[in-house]
């Protein structure tokens, strides 16, 4: 069956600029450094007495209580309010890495996402601690997951309301981070395509790749763009899209539907709109997924199995988070302010926080 033109919820020409400071070009971060937090040494201190304090408590079980952070934790709130109500991503720098047992990094990590919001699982098996690797997944195969390879990961939001990345291990070549404004790819396609833009704020069918929560169907549909509470809130998985369009039921995707996908991935990848990262170990990268976009360009790994690019993973919720829109429950589960909201939710889940990519 073919969809032949999305039913239109937006008035053709009224589509609304939205200003503030999640409206950000690369082109102006470029000058700036204020987006990177610089981790001192009293700070690296309070995490290593945090660390101690906590052994007895499995990570999982890790809570803001359970891992005392007497000023970096004030430090830490700051940052989430950044992420959450203002640019939308903050470069945490410094994290000694390379100087740490394995456990007590993702101690550490894990501890750190305690202050910007609840853990939620990131796949089937219930991660809570996820691990970006090429663990040999094909990136054709539509049950596969991209950043499980070394393949290009275009332009994308995940699952939740804040991701962090933690690096471990660069790539010897490659996988590079870059990220982009979706408040400002939106307003950039609205000016001279508005019918565009005007297209991604219908639905698309979406696939779960596999991973159904219980009482659902294995694909579903949800906007790309949406307008609530007087701010855009964007989701986006092209791969997911695209991976949906095996299944029979779901309507082929019409060209005015590939072609507003095309000029979103465009400009998001552009020179004025994609901001660049090279991850030193030690960094660690906050998202808000509901107004950054993020990509990672393919890569090259060194030989050696301990030198390969490892990154280290955390979906959160934040606990005090934007409005959602309805749509989002079939993705989200729940969406009220103040809920754990996000993840992937299906039958039979033990949460864990493996150490090492399973």
């Amino acid at each position: 069956m073919n969809r032949t033109e999305p039913e239109k919820t937006l008035e053709s020409g009224a589509i609304k600029r939205y200003e503030g400071p999640a409206s950000w070009t690369a082109t102006e971060m470029r000058g700036r450094d204020d987006w990177i937090v610089q981790l001192d040494e009293s700070d690296i201190v309070e995490l290593e007495a945090a660390v101690e304090a906590s052994r007895d408590v499995p990570i999982v079980s890790l809570t803001r209580d359970a891992f005392v952070l007497p000023t970096l934790g004030t430090k830490l709130e700051k940052i989430e309010r950044e992420v959450v109500d203002g640019r939308g991503f903050v470069l945490v720098r410094g994290l000694p890495v390379n100087s740490l047992d394995r456990e007590t990094i993702a101690r550490m990590y894990y501890g750190i996402g305690t202050r910007m919001g609840d853990a939620v699982p990131q796949n089937a098996a219930g991660h809570l601690l996820g691990h970006v690797r090429d663990i040999g997944q094909d990136p054709h195969n539509p049950e596969h997951r991209v950043y499980a390879t070394s393949f290009r990961h275009q332009f994308h939001t995940d699952s939740c309301d804040i991701v962090g990345l933690l690096c471990l291990q660069p790539a010897k070549l490659g996988g590079q981070s870059a990220i982009a404004s979706s408040t400002s790819l939106h307003n950039e396609m609205a000016r001279p395509r508005p019918d565009l833009a005007d297209i991604l704020a219908q639905p698309f069918c979406v696939d779960r790749k596999g991973e159904i929560p219980p009482g659902k169907e294995p694909t579903y549909e949800l906007a790309i763009f949406h307008r609530q509470a007087e701010q855009l809130t964007t989701v986006y998985a092209r791969d997911f899209i695209n991976a949906a369009q095996r299944f029979d039921h779901v309507p082929r995707l019409t060209e005015l539907q590939i072609e507003a996908m095309d000029m979103l991935d465009a400009l998001a990848a552009s020179d004025a709109f994609r901001l660049d990262m090279d991850f030193l170990p030690g960094d660690i990268q906050f998202l808000h997924n509901h107004q950054i976009l993020h990509a990672r360009t393919s890569y090259e790994d060194y030989p050696e199995p301990e030198r390969k690019r490892h990154l280290l993973r955390l979906w959160l919720s934040a606990r005090n988070g934007r409005q959602l829109p309805a749509a989002f429950a079939e993705r989200y589960g729940e969406i009220a302010v103040g809920k754990i909201r996000g993840g992937i939710r299906v039958p039979g889940q033990t949460l864990q926080a493996p150490l090492e990519a399973i």
